[in-house]
């Protein structure tokens, strides 16, 4: 497990600099379409800034709690992106051709924004996750080796 660190100086920072990091990750993620960046990017950042705050505070702090609850979420973007493009599907188009995108009361150039948006943010909670997943079982991997080593094991490394 990670543990949080003891500078008041970084924890101060980091309680600054993290919801910036998040609102900067959800601008990428909402205007990713017109311009550089999309689902990909935008969950990176996203990643980048939880595990931040795990790093900082802890796993098991009040302040990372909401990458406790993005690992519950592993599966959810892939539903959102296969739901998008199944909709696609049954409205009569190809998969991911928004223009079919059955949304009542919304004309083409709306379903093709919603569509669009829709599965950017798939694609930025798919890679939230697993960016997460991969920094806390990295982190539980190391804990796992101390303990071994702690048994009075020689580790050859």
């Amino acid at each position: 497990m990670i543990h949080a660190h003891d500078s008041v100086i970084v924890r101060t920072l980091g309680r600054i600099l993290i919801p910036v990091a998040q609102l900067y990750g959800c601008y990428v993620i909402v205007f990713g379409q017109y311009g550089p960046g999309g689902g990909f990017v935008g969950g990176v950042v996203l990643a980048a800034s939880m595990i931040l705050a795990i790093l900082i505070f802890g796993q098991d702090a009040d302040d990372s709690w909401l990458a406790r609850v993005a690992l519950h979420g592993d599966g959810l973007g892939l539903l959102i992106f296969a739901g998008v493009g199944g909709l696609c599907l049954i409205g009569g188009g190809q998969f991911l051709n928004y223009a079919h995108l059955q949304v009542p009361g919304l004309d083409e150039p709306a379903r093709r924004s919603l569509g669009i948006l829709a599965t950017q943010i798939g694609v930025a909670l798919d890679v939230a996750v697993t960016g997460i997943s991969i920094s806390i079982s990295l982190s539980s991997e190391d804990e796992d080796e101390d303990e071994d080593d702690s048994d009075g094991e020689v580790s050859h490394a």
